[in-house]
């Protein structure tokens, strides 16, 4: 998902930050398994399990990564490298439910153990992501579009 050089940034910034990870190989960017105490690299593994389980989630930006990240209830820190990752970043910052963007191609391991720490520590972003998590498994979005298209037939 981030490429080899920033793979190296975010084993860093876990380091720095003082926490555990779970890093998904991306593209085979990495090797599964555990590469130390503190990392485990899995090839893949479902975000409605995993997420609930973070402290906090660190990704790309993708719509339905964000969205699962926000229906766990968990901080959401977003390094978007293309396309509408940027616009995602942005609306979880301006929702209060993690920190400001940290674009991939200005991502250093200090920034992202930065983002990683307020995001943990910072009580308004968990109250808020917890807020949105509650919010968003509570409405049953299937059945509201059932009965919007249903209005319109």
């Amino acid at each position: 998902m981030f490429g080899k050089a920033n793979n190296i940034e975010l084993v860093e910034a876990l380091r720095l930050a003082g926490q555990r990870g779970i890093l998904t190989t991306g593209e085979g960017n990495l090797p599964a398994g555990q590469t130390s105490e503190n990392i485990f690299v899995i090839d893949s593994v479902p975000h409605d399990w995993l997420f609930p389980q973070m402290a906090a989630v660190v990704h790309h930006g993708g719509a339905g990564t964000t969205g699962a990240s926000l229906r766990a209830g968990k901080p959401t820190i977003i390094c978007p490298f293309v396309g509408d990752q940027s616009f995602w970043g942005r609306r979880v910052a301006d929702l209060a439910a993690g920190p400001s963007i940290l674009p991939l191609r200005k991502l250093t391991a200090q920034k992202l153990a930065n983002a990683i720490k307020i995001a943990i520590v910072d009580e308004t972003i968990g109250k808020r992501a917890a807020s949105l998590g509650q919010m968003i498994r509570a409405e049953d979005g299937v059945g509201q579009a059932v009965a919007a298209i249903k209005r319109q037939l």
